[in-house]
Parts: structure tokens; C-alpha cells; sequence
């Protein structure tokens, strides 16, 4: 009858006793990983891609991971995997962010990825317009990829 008793009174006895106090290093480690949910909406995709960053992570490295992201999900169009060609808006900002900005410090969760705008897409698309094709998808995706 003793050891349950003990049981019992060591069961309240641990609801009672304060939580171990962290240490320097695992408080360091924790103020240093704050976490961010952002969305990224991809002009053109169906919807938004929902994340998880750190709030001292360069926004190149966002724009990486979102083109990854996009890409393991199988949508379309497909947008490629060059960083350089894109550029990430905040959704209260009219200029694009600096590619060595941290993504913590825009203050916004809601951004929006733009392809930048360069000569090759209306040269590939006069191609394509000017070339007869016999009306096959996989011909034009091969009129694009020259």
C-alpha cells in the first residue's frame, strides 16, 4: 500500500515543481530561429504557396525556395529555376525587394513573385507565330526550347 501512495504523491509532486529553466545556449538557439509563415502568390499560378522561413533569411533564398516549391507541386506554367529572373514584391511595397534584404525585415508575411521581363519571351513568341506547325502541342514546346 506504501509504494502506490508514494506513486501518487510523487505524480502531484511533478505537476507542483516549476520546468527546468533553458540554459544561455538553448536560449541563444531560440531567439536566433524565429520562424515566419509567408505566402507567396506566383503571378500566374493557381494560388499561393504557404511556407515556413527564418525571419533573417536573404530573400534570394525565399525566391529559391518558392521556384522549388512551385516545381515539386507540378504547377504550370513552368517558371524555371534561375533566381535572377525573378523578383519578389512585398504586398504593401511598389518596388521590389533587394535579393540580400533580409525577408524579416519588410515587415509583411504576404508577398507576391514576379518573372522579371526580359528580350527573349517576345522573341520565342514572334517564332512561334511565324513558323507553320501542324497544330501538335509537343511542336510548339519545341519551337519555345530553341
Amino acid at each position: 500500500m506504501k509504494p502506490e501512495n508514494n506513486m501518487k504523491r510523487n505524480n502531484s509532486m511533478r505537476l507542483v515543481l516549476p520546468r527546468k529553466k533553458m540554459n544561455n545556449y538553448e536560449a541563444d538557439v531560440n531567439v536566433k530561429n524565429n520562424r515566419l509563415l509567408i505566402t507567396v502568390n506566383v503571378v500566374g499560378s493557381s494560388g499561393p504557396l504557404r511556407f515556413l522561413v527564418n525571419e533573417d533569411d536573404k530573400v534570394s533564398n525565399v525566391i529559391d525556395l518558392s521556384l522549388k516549391l512551385y516545381a515539386r507541386g507540378g504547377r504550370l506554367p513552368i517558371l524555371g529555376s534561375d533566381t535572377k529572373n525573378f523578383m519578389l514584391y512585398a504586398s504593401d511595397a511598389d518596388s521590389a525587394l533587394n535579393s540580400s534584404e533580409e525577408i524579416g525585415s519588410c515587415g509583411g508575411r504576404n508577398f507576391a513573385l514576379y518573372k522579371r521581363k526580359n528580350n527573349q519571351v517576345p522573341e520565342a513568341r514572334s517564332r512561334m507565330i511565324t513558323r507553320q506547325h501542324s497544330g501538335r502541342w509537343k511542336a510548339c514546346i519545341l519551337c519555345l526550347a530553341q
